[in-house]
């Protein structure tokens, strides 16, 4: 099973943009929330920020550093979701797995788009959704 859990934004300092974005919508930032990775849930959906080193901001529509972001999805068994998502056309960049099980996988999409899937420690399966504790 995988569920869409995660829309990622690229930056050089995550707190900082979350806390625009905080004000943007109205939403606080996620606790726990720091300088490598900050959140704002949205119902079942956190946007999210990560620190990128280097970081290059895009020029859109200018494609010379085109719109940067990737997509996780939260799976309860991530080989067979692997295998059922190469075989749609998913390629597999980097393996993030830890010897228990747990961690993430790098793919891109049939056209180069990155996306992860992911398998946190902390999440329970229930009802066929994704939950963290609190």
């Amino acid at each position: 099973m995988l569920k869409l859990t995660d829309f990622i934004i690229d930056c050089p300092e995550p707190m900082e943009l979350a806390a625009f974005y905080a004000e943007v919508t109205g939403e606080p930032v996620k606790p726990g929330s720091d300088d490598h990775w900050a959140g704002i849930k949205f119902g079942k959906i956190e946007l999210a920020f990560q620190r990128v080193e280097d970081f290059r901001a895009p020029n859109w529509p200018d494609d010379e550093h085109p719109k940067q972001f990737h997509l996780d999805f939260e799976v309860d068994e991530i080989d067979a979701e692997e295998q059922r998502l190469i075989a749609l056309g998913a390629t597999l960049r980097k393996d993030f797995i830890n010897d228990e099980g747990y961690g993430w996988r790098v793919y891109t999409d049939p056209v180069g788009h990155p996306f992860c899937l992911c398998r946190n420690k902390r999440v329970q399966w229930v009802d066929g959704e994704p939950v963290w504790p609190a």
